[in-house]
């Protein structure tokens, strides 16, 4: 059993003496009570609910990460669906709605008063039994987050994430492939207000939101190609739970797994998004074996190995994921320009082959013995290494090679197993973690449809 808090080490490596960290989420000891940490990094703040939304804070949150190169700490308690917000150069607007739920920063909204600002987070879940975090692409990418989880017996996780100019080398070679592929990818690249910087590159699912036109049609000559494929050969899914192997084949255009359920073909947006279309809303008594398949099968349309291997997603390697489009070139970029190669870069980037001792993808870190967590922002310093040994990612022209894992990463899926410290397990505790979230964060989901519409 965890302790009662746990502290976190951030360090500002971004060369500014103006970064702000903010700390949100969800009180598990306090019926999920809305918290964020006052700005001395060791006061809760439980906001009250409002009487109008769009209403300010009651409390300064905005912790100051001191000069380029200090390290701050904070100390938090148990905290469900937490992030650790950052932005350099000036201070980040969080609001309140009526319940209270928090109304977080927006990308999407260009009336967001954090829009043209420079910030990013990292999610993580400190709960009785671990703490868990990773860096997510999922949403966009901004400012270079790399973790160091040191548990009490000294042992320690890495993920290293991008390198000081990681946003410009991902903006660039988005551009590249809108030349040589398909127009789309580069106008999710979003330029700072006067035109000069890159500010952030969006993933395609969050560029839908902002154009829905974007990439439509992209995946349908991999979807008719795996359609073709499985009318008259099986499917083979490993769910890496109790359902062992479930076997499909394409019947009435459907993919159909008999006494399961079928999956209409997807579009761009559904397998972007990993949720919606025939990889959302489940129903009936099958819903989490759906789910769990769902998840394998999106992994695959997005890495585009799905009509390549017929067990899936047993006898993957990350060598073979973006090996040819139309693909999640997004991902592809991302990995490849991650100094290890691993970092989130869409919903079920956590799925891996059973029994897989390649470096995992989702760049997790977790211990049921956290001692301390140390969060940089900015990138590497000279003194801190940051040898680019990345995860093997290929494919489109970029390429990282080698790298090693100690995190205990675990497959994707709706499989709700835990994983042991320090290995891999055919089972997902990113899937426990997702799970949890999205239970606990419910009560945030009208805060940020307010966001989104501020």
């Amino acid at each position: 059993m965890t302790n009662p808090t746990t502290n976190i080490a951030l360090k500002n490596n971004t060369g500014s003496s103006e970064v702000y960290a903010y700390v949100t989420g969800l009180d598990i000891n306090k019926n999920n009570t809305p918290v964020l940490m006052q700005s001395d990094g060791k006061t809760v703040y439980y906001p009250e609910s409002p009487a109008q939304p769009q209403t300010a804070l009651a409390a300064d949150c905005a912790i100051s990460l001191g000069a380029a190169g200090s390290t701050t700490t904070v100390t938090i308690p148990q905290i469900a669906g937490g992030r650790i917000w950052f932005c350099i150069g000036n201070k980040l607007t969080f609001l309140l709605n009526p319940g209270p739920a928090i109304v977080e920063p927006s990308v999407l909204n260009t009336a967001d008063p954090n829009y043209n600002l420079n910030w990013g987070f990292c999610e993580f879940t400190y709960n009785s039994f671990q703490l868990f975090v990773n860096i997510s692409y999922v949403d966009f990418v901004s400012i270079p987050v790399a973790l160091e989880l040191r548990n009490t017996a000294g042992k320690v996780q890495t993920v290293q994430g991008l390198p000081t100019d990681g946003l410009d080398q991902i903006c660039d070679k988005l551009t590249q492939q809108a030349s040589s592929e398909n127009a789309d990818w580069g106008k999710l690249v979003v330029k700072t207000a006067d035109g000069s910087k890159n500010l952030r590159a969006l993933s395609p699912n969050s560029g839908r939101v902002v154009d829905s036109n974007l990439f439509n049609g992209y995946f349908q000559p991999l979807v008719d190609a795996v359609w073709a494929k499985y009318a008259s050969s099986d499917l083979t899914i490993n769910t890496q739970a109790q359902w062992g192997n479930v076997t499909g084949r394409i019947a009435d255009n459907k993919l159909t797994f008999d006494g399961v359920g079928s999956f209409a073909q997807p579009s761009a947006g559904d397998i972007f998004s990993c949720s919606t279309g025939p990889f959302g809303g489940y129903t009936g008594d099958a819903a989490d074996e759906m789910g769990n398949l769902g998840a394998r099968i999106a992994a695959a349309f997005n890495r585009s190995t799905l009509a390549n291997n017929a067990n899936q997603p047993d006898g993957e390697s990350v060598s073979s994921y973006y090996a040819s489009s139309p693909t999640n070139h997004y991902a592809r970029i991302c990995h490849a320009v991650n100094l290890d190669g691993r970092g989130y870069a869409f919903p079920y980037d956590d799925v891996v082959a059973s029994g897989d001792t390649q470096p995992d993808q989702a760049g997790t870190v977790f211990d049921e013995n956290p001692d301390l967590l140390t969060v940089t922002i900015g990138g590497p310093a000279a003194s801190d290494g940051g040898n680019n040994n990345g995860g093997g990612n290929t494919g489109g022209g970029d390429s990282n090679n080698g790298g090693n894992n100690d995190g205990g990463n675990t497959g994707g899926g709706n499989d709700g197993n835990t994983g042991g410290d320090g290995g891999k397990t055919t089972t997902t505790i990113c899937d426990l973690i997702k799970k949890l979230i999205g239970n606990l964060k419910a009560k945030m989901s009208k805060a940020k449809t307010a966001s989104s519409s501020r």
